[in-house]
């Protein structure tokens, strides 16, 4: 975004299936941005979480429920700044945890 506005420098736009989901994608960067000491300076739509908008000064996280995203179409209004896209990884399951056998254990 630098190049081609003053607003931010990096704009960063996700989208949930879910209001409930929006929230929790907003929650955790949230918290993952206070862990790290970076500071929240605004925050818009979170009671509706249509569209939460989370501004860190240099970086503006716009999350949103997918038909909105789709409504307000930020990547083609900005099309001019560079974009990077990103695919959700596949959610690893961790690995049950190993059954002990029967039989008497060594003291």
């Amino acid at each position: 975004m630098r190049k081609v506005s003053s607003v931010c420098d990096y704009f960063i736009i996700a989208s949930g299936t879910s209001t409930t989901q929006v929230r929790a994608i907003a929650d955790n960067i949230i918290k993952k941005l206070k862990e790290r000491n970076e500071r929240l300076w605004h925050t818009e739509g979170a009671r509706e979480a249509l569209w939460i908008v989370l501004d860190y000064g240099d970086s503006v996280a716009h999350i949103f429920l997918d038909e909105t995203r789709r409504f307000y179409d930020l990547e083609r209004l900005w099309g001019d700044a560079p974009q990077e896209r990103f695919k959700e990884s596949k959610s690893r399951r961790p690995a049950p945890a190993k059954k002990k056998k029967k039989g008497r254990s060594k003291i």
